[in-house]
């Protein structure tokens, strides 16, 4: 490809491999790099190699070679869960070389659009409804990104006339250089992944590296509720169009009548709420359909929504195509979805929330009374930010994981009677098996049962979907 023509005949390593990595290496070996990967587990769990192998591409497994960046490599292409205290990035980083994740090559290379979608909750659900809206316009677009797809692969397959849509994590953004997004969307900010991070700054900075090579030509839709996000939008180039559950806008998309910015559950209205839409201060606001209308549940899927359709103007989709498939769209898998009802009992899957932010609003979502199943991977919070909403909408808890003592202690601040702590019993699935037993020895008909952590699931859990699959096992085998 004509954008990657600078590194025919050079060194390019790519660290670390897994779908992402694969692509990237795929990617550079046609360009006619001479193409390195590494990854430091052991070779039968790198199921890709074979294949690379069989393109000509080199792979080295089970470890850090001491020579893999030298002065001779002219690019470093990092896996994003990879630190850059690893030692090729250090390595790279002291011999000057380049380091970029897979979204900076996909940037480089893409024909069409980029529509960038990142925010520390929300973020899979808006870029699905993204994708089902634009579809829904004629506008030809491909999601991929953070959400499963590499979006490097995906930039191979667009055609100029289309919108590629990516999901951007906090680490993949940290790798970008010169990436730039027609549109990019920062749903909302809280404390999360300071385990990589580090601090707080340094999650804020690569989140708003998105909006960072935007121009005056390009859009960049915000939440105008997150006090971090209305901070950042002050040094923002592009266009600014946000969106507000709380606010009416001079611009942007909201909420009409608007929701109370204080006490989440104080929101009835004799009014009904509108999704509404303004392109300039002066215009009239345009209604779009009923927010009791739309197909998935819970205040912050409101404003996951409304993000979707700022993000959906902004490409160009007209206004009249958008009210059907936002009705129609049921959300994603393990964003508090609806299980199914168990001998009078309702079971949620939120398995997806892996901070308190997230467990909050899907706490907040649910009607009472609520049993809870939370906890998982410790990453240093103390989880008292969960103790208004533990007292004022469970009926009780049931802890598991590595932060099952932290979680127990907020539950009991809260005034809570009815927790239950589970140990480790064997393997995972066991573990969960038992917590939701205990659930549902708790729940008595009309009540919900709602597997919403808190947490990452790494301590227990290869993945948020390994979790939350084994919960709705557990739950129709009850």
């Amino acid at each position: 490809m004509k954008e990657l023509q600078q590194y025919r005949g050079r060194r390019v390593v790519v660290l670390g491999l897994a779908r992402s990595g694969a692509a990237a290496a795929k990617l550079f070996q046609g360009a006619g790099a001479i193409v390195t990967v590494n990854d430091q587990k052991p070779r039968e769990q790198c199921p890709e190699a074979s294949e690379l192998e069989a393109l000509g591409i080199s792979v080295v497994c089970g470890g850090h070679p001491a020579d893999l960046v030298t002065r001779e490599t002219a690019l470093l292409v990092k896996n994003p869960g990879i630190p850059y205290s690893a030692d090729p990035v250090v390595q790279a980083e002291r011999l000057g070389v380049e380091v970029v994740t897979e979204v900076e090559v996909a940037g480089r290379i893409s024909p069409a659009p980029i529509i960038g979608i990142t925010g520390s909750n929300g973020k899979t659900t808006t870029t699905t409804l993204t994708g089902v809206l634009l579809e829904a316009a004629g506008l030809s677009p491909i999601v991929a990104g953070n959400i499963g797809r590499p979006l490097c692969e995906a930039a191979q397959e667009i055609s100029g006339t289309g919108w590629l849509v990516a999901e951007l994590s906090s680490f993949q953004l940290k790798g970008t250089v010169d990436f730039r997004p027609r549109v990019a969307c920062l749903l909302n900010v809280a404390e999360t992944h300071l385990d990589y991070h580090g601090t707080m700054e340094d999650y804020v900075v690569s989140k708003s590296k998105l909006f960072e090579n935007q121009s005056a030509a390009d859009v960049a839709i915000y939440n105008a509720d997150d006090e971090t996000c209305l901070r950042l939008s002050e040094t923002m180039s592009g266009r600014k169009f946000p969106f507000s559950l709380t606010k009416r806008l001079a611009a942007g998309v909201f909420v009409e009548p608007p929701y109370p910015s204080v006490k989440p559950e104080g929101d009835e209205t004799d009014e009904p709420r509108w999704i509404v839409h303004r392109q300039g201060d002066g215009e009239d606001a345009k209604r779009l359909l009923p927010v009791s209308e739309l197909g998935i549940p819970g205040r912050h899927n409101t404003a996951n929504a409304l993000a979707a359709v700022a993000i959906a103007l902004s490409a160009g989709a007209e206004p009249s195509s958008l009210a059907e498939p936002l009705r129609r769209f049921r959300g994603v898998e393990h964003r508090l979805e609806y299980v199914g009802q168990i001998r009078e009992v309702g079971y949620y899957n939120d398995s997806k929330a892996t901070n308190p932010m997230a467990s909050t609003m899907s706490i907040l979502s649910l009607p009472a009374p609520l049993i809870l199943i939370a906890g998982g991977l410790d990453r240093g919070s103390d989880y008292m930010e969960l103790l208004p909403v533990f007292r004022d909408r469970l009926k009780g808890i049931v802890v598991l994981g590595e932060t099952r003592e932290k979680i127990r202690k907020v539950a009991e601040a809260a005034g809570l009677t009815a927790i239950k702590t589970v140990e480790p019993e064997g393997d995972a699935e066991a573990t969960l098996r038992r917590a939701v037993e205990e659930a549902a020895g708790m729940a008595e008909p009309g009540d919900t049962v709602l597997l919403s952590p808190a947490c990452a699931s790494w301590d227990m859990f290869p993945s948020y979907e390994v979790r939350g699959r084994m919960f709705k096992q557990s739950a129709h085998t009850l």
